[in-house]
């Protein structure tokens, strides 16, 4: 069974690329390429994808229990990650996600983020 690893942290914004634009902003799906250091790296394939709906800093602390039980499944306004593991063109694995924080009052919209690379291993049983 292959496992993919962290072969280094890389955590900085990239610029994601989409064939087609996401029909809903804050919920994208995997992009198709993405912009790192001036380079363009094209995603052949999505490896893996998840969501965090964890509430962060102060707004892990402003919502009432129940209604953050809630929030906590299906997500609240600017709150979120939604991550993916991706192979690119030259065979590279990413991992990356999308941050729903909006970053300020004149940047509404999220971010994205690069996270990783990854190393595929083969993990016996």
């Amino acid at each position: 069974m292959s496992i993919l690893h962290p072969l280094h942290f890389i955590g900085e914004p990239i610029e994601a690329g989409f064939d087609q634009l996401p029909l809903v902003e804050k919920k994208p799906g995997c992009p198709n390429s993405f912009v790192w250091r001036g380079q363009t790296y094209r995603i052949v394939e999505k490896l893996g994808e998840w969501f965090d709906y964890t509430r962060r800093g102060r707004s892990a602390r402003n919502m009432q229990p129940q209604h953050a039980a809630v929030a906590a499944t299906r997500g609240s306004w600017g709150v979120g990650r939604y991550y993916f593991q991706v192979r690119t063109e030259g065979g590279q694995l990413f991992e990356l996600y999308y941050d729903r924080a909006p970053k300020g009052s004149d940047q509404r919209k999220g971010a994205w983020f690069l996270v990783s690379e990854l190393e595929m291993t083969n993990e016996h049983q």
